[in-house]
């Protein structure tokens, strides 16, 4: 197969500037994220360990293979949300090892707001009931959670993504065969009851486990009972009398051994196998990705260099080079795995958007899956575009990726804006993942279009006449901050926009795993023909 040759000189000066800019976002990612691997205040996670329990990530710990990776998703959920109270959103959301076995975990970080589910804990609640569904994942449940945010319960509460949700994506997840494990470590009150109720089994640690509609507070309230939280819902109650869970465990610890054991016993086909072909790591080191990145965002670099780094061996077939050159289609192996390749080189024009759709195509017909890589202003835009037939080229390639079977992939390695998003296999495409790098900017369009078209389109209305310069110069700067905010990569991930904001030398590893999941699956039946556009 061929091989990229790199045109980079990491001796150059460009390099270097590009390289340092990039340390400087790493930098401000790593502390972002140690900041919520903290967890919830100090006096909160003095009070979680006063009672003996253990950090929500030491929990994750105890259950998964010694030595083996996790990936934990959307570690930034809720960043600069909610008063910078939540971090994570309270909820840790990963995939990691036991016995072999990859599951999914979904676990409660009681020491932010008790563990209680904000509008952005229960969004990411679901986001990873849906990757386990897609990608026939088990699921661990790790439940210290006082249960929906009451404050905002009108945000939490009653529509299809609030937590009535969570119930309902469990629901969906039996129904499929997936296993599903709870593990009772503090509180499981009104609605978060029914995570272990919904799970095949459960164990319950006595002493700190808890499962009830109504705590004691409402007890009394309705009736006028007063009853101890262990008395109403321990361990006791529920291993003995009720039924509710099925296994006590008198420490954390046992509860994990026996996490482990259950998985270890579920006699499902679906441990990572590994690919069939050897891995050759690439030519060029995954560390470079820093220098190739333009430190000013409005200078290209080639998406080519990107590909160089994450495929085996730099090897990559590329298709149609010479035709709708915008668009870098192509094939090759990562980690052992085929894989079809589709980035930006810039703007979007109709060959390239008709190059994209052929590739799609022919993708699907062979059971490839398709990894996009986003760095794009999006489709081409005045007259000789229109009259060229923009508009039906770029509907070809959202039809395209919109009906796509194969598994699909997105990586946000630079702009993504307009219809280049969609596209693109943006997050309205569902994607099996999706992920950004921390130089990342997704909107409609870039801070300075936007602000050159509202103020056009103020100047062109009906106070155009009496709008002075100074209000011009307002509305600019207001503009342009709306929209360098709320492209910021960490407005995004904060949103669940992506599965998380990952370093560029991660990209490789973590798509690795991503395809060792969907290998495990049976493929699916082609549904295209190929269409020569």
């Amino acid at each position: 197969m061929p091989v990229i040759t790199s045109g980079l000189n990491i001796n150059s000066s460009d390099f270097k500037e590009n390289f340092s800019c990039y340390e400087e976002k790493i930098k401000i990612l790593r502390e972002r994220q140690t900041f919520v691997v903290h967890g919830g205040r100090d006096k909160s996670i003095e009070r979680h360990l006063a009672r003996g329990k253990v950090m929500v990530r030491d929990r994750i710990d105890y259950v998964v293979d010694e030595n083996s990776s996790f990936l934990e998703l959307s570690t930034l959920a809720g960043f600069g949300q909610y008063d910078g109270s939540a971090p994570g959103a309270g909820i840790v959301t990963g995939i990691g090892l036991v016995h072999g076995q990859p599951c999914m975990f979904i676990a409660n970080d009681a020491t932010v707001k008790g563990g209680s589910l904000l509008p952005a804990s229960i969004k990411k609640h679901i986001r990873a009931q849906e990757i386990a569904l897609e990608n026939e994942l088990p699921t661990i449940y790790l439940v210290d959670s006082g249960g929906a945010f009451l404050p905002l319960q009108d945000e939490v509460f009653p529509d299809r993504d609030h937590f009535g949700g969570t119930f309902y994506h469990q629901a969906r997840m039996s129904a499929a065969g997936l296993p599903q494990i709870s593990v009772v470590l503090g509180g499981c009150t009104a609605g978060g009851a029914y995570v272990p109720a919904l799970s095949d089994e459960v164990i319950i640690v006595k002493g700190i486990g808890r499962i009830f509609l109504g705590g004691p507070p409402i007890v009394k309230a309705a009736l006028n009972e007063v009853i101890d939280a262990e008395d109403l819902g321990g361990a006791d109650v529920h291993t003995l009398e009720s039924g509710v869970a099925d296994y006590i465990a008198y420490d954390e610890l046992e509860a994990y051994a026996k996490v482990r054991s259950i998985v270890e016993n579920l006699n499902s086909p679906l441990n990572l196998t590994g690919s069939d072909h050897s891995v050759k790591p690439p030519n060029y080191s995954p560390d470079e990705l820093g220098g190739v990145i333009s430190a000013d965002s409005r200078i290209p670099f080639d998406v080519k260099e990107i590909i160089a780094r994450i495929l085996d061996g730099s090897e990559f077939q590329e298709w149609k080079p010479r035709y709708g050159p915008s668009i870098i289609c192509g094939t090759g192996r990562l980690h052992g795995y085929p894989i079809g390749v589709i980035g930006n080189n810039g703007i979007i024009f109709s060959e390239a958007a008709l190059k994209a759709t052929h590739f799609i195509e022919m993708c699907n017909q062979r059971n490839i899956p398709l990894l996009f890589l986003q760095n794009t202003t999006g489709y081409m835009v005045g007259k000789d575009a229109e009259a060229r037939g923009i508009a039906k080229d770029g509907a070809k390639m959202v039809s395209a990726v919109a009906n796509s079977t194969v598994p699909k992939y997105t990586v946000l390695i630079g702009g993504s804006y307009g219809a280049g998003n969609y596209g693109m296999c943006g997050r309205g495409f569902r994607p099996r993942f999706l992920f950004s790098w921390p130089n990342a900017r997704i909107a409609t369009m870039s801070a300075d279009t936007a602000e050159t078209v509202l103020v056009d389109i103020r100047l062109g209305g009906l106070k155009a006449k009496t709008t002075s310069k100074k209000e011009i110069e307002e509305l600019k700067s207001e503009v342009r901050e709306q929209y360098e905010v709320q492209s910021d990569p960490y407005y995004a991930t904060s949103r669940i926009w992506d599965d998380g904001l990952i370093e560029p030398a991660q990209t490789r590893d973590v798509l690795g795993l991503c395809l060792a999941l969907s290998a495990r699956q049976e493929s699916p039946e082609p549904n295209f023909r190929v269409f020569r556009m």
